[in-house]
């Protein structure tokens, strides 16, 4: 079967979450993909002249509008399609959707990933010892490393690409007013800036508030020259937008709390893998995090992630850097599409 020839009628899927952000794993039953690397397959899923948030049409795309889409979805939805790694070195590949098209990097889907990996036994956990699961995504090979305790499952660690910061005191005009955003690639390009510059909390009721802003940075962010990546123009663009607040110190290191608005709009439920990578960059180049400190990272909701830098492992590329959180099994799917149902593949509101 081809591409083109696909229809998706029944499809099965593993659901996860990781610190309250789902992961929609897709392991079986996809057509092979062109491509020698997950990066070109994900080039071949945007088609010719289609972006990260505006893929071209086409017969494989219309199973992530069926997975997202409501009423098999939802907005906030995110997965991704499990296919073979660039080559021996990784366990599997995996290429990430969301409800607007395909991202390039996903830290809480790598942290997902690699449990759904231990649990389903592609990866084998030998005793209570930790386990490293390989992992290609787009914007190159990183690691979840399982946790392992009393025979089951009790974290996962996410090693990201390296992060670099690109620029600082970028000026943005927004509805709010004109503020300053740091930008940083962790796999991804993320902007950052403390919510109190838009005169904004980072709570639950100013969410929509949250919302708007991040989507007015992202657009007026479009085409800066600081988002381009140096070596994949596939990769460039603003995929996310942090806005921060702080918390007291903890005794390990700082202690802040954020929003994360990717893709159109979307909210990140997690505190973000690879946007909590991002803001260990900054932090770094700030000199707020040294050797051995520890960032507290919490999200909108409530959930944690601690991450660090790993200088022994830091590159000419940027810092390594860990995020270390857990992800939960939530439930496994078997989803149809009806030939008769006039709603198709969904849709979104």
């Amino acid at each position: 079967m081809s591409p083109t020839d696909f229809r998706p009628t029944e499809i099965r899927t593993t659901d996860y979450h990781t610190a309250g952000e789902p992961f929609r794993i897709v392991s079986e039953g996809l057509p092979p993909l062109p491509g020698d690397t997950v990066a070109e397959r994900r080039a071949t899923l945007l088609g010719p002249g289609g972006s990260g948030t505006a893929p071209r049409p086409g017969a494989l795309d219309e199973l992530r509008r069926l997975l997202v889409r409501e009423p098999r979805g939802h907005a906030g939805m995110y997965g991704g399609f499990v296919v073979p790694p660039d080559d021996d070195g990784a366990h599997l590949g995996v290429l990430f959707w969301h409800k607007d098209g395909y991202s390039t990097a996903c830290g809480h889907g790598t942290m997902a990933l690699g449990v759904w990996a231990v649990d389903s036994g592609l990866v084998t956990a030998p005793g209570d010892r930790d386990v490293q699961v390989r992992i290609d995504v787009p914007s190159g090979r990183v690691t979840a490393t399982v946790h392992r305790a009393g025979g089951r499952t009790t974290g996962v660690t996410f090693r990201n690409v390296p992060a670099r910061v690109s620029a600082r005191k970028v000026p943005v005009t927004t509805s709010l007013g004109t503020v300053e955003v740091d930008l940083a690639h962790a796999g991804a390009c993320y902007a950052s800036l403390p919510a109190h510059t838009l005169g904004l909390t980072v709570d639950r009721a100013a969410l929509p508030a949250l919302t708007r802003a991040g989507r007015e940075i992202r657009d007026a962010l479009a085409g800066h020259p600081a988002t381009r990546h140096p070596e994949d123009p596939l990769l460039s663009g603003v995929y996310g937008v942090i806005l921060h607040e702080e918390l007291p110190d903890t005794p390990r290191g700082p202690h802040q709390r954020n929003v994360t608005v990717f893709a159109d709009g979307q909210i990140d439920r997690s505190p973000c893998g690879s946007g909590t990578s991002a803001r260990l960059a900054l932090l770094a180049d700030e000199g707020r995090l040294g050797a051995g400190d520890v960032l507290t990272h919490e999200s909108v909701a409530g959930t944690v992630f601690t991450g660090r830098t790993v200088p022994a492992a830091t590159t000419g590329r940027g810092l390594v850097t860990e995020v270390t959180g857990t992800a939960h099994r939530t439930g496994e799917h078997r989803f149809l599409l009806d030939p008769d149902d006039a709603l198709g593949t969904g849709f979104a509101l």
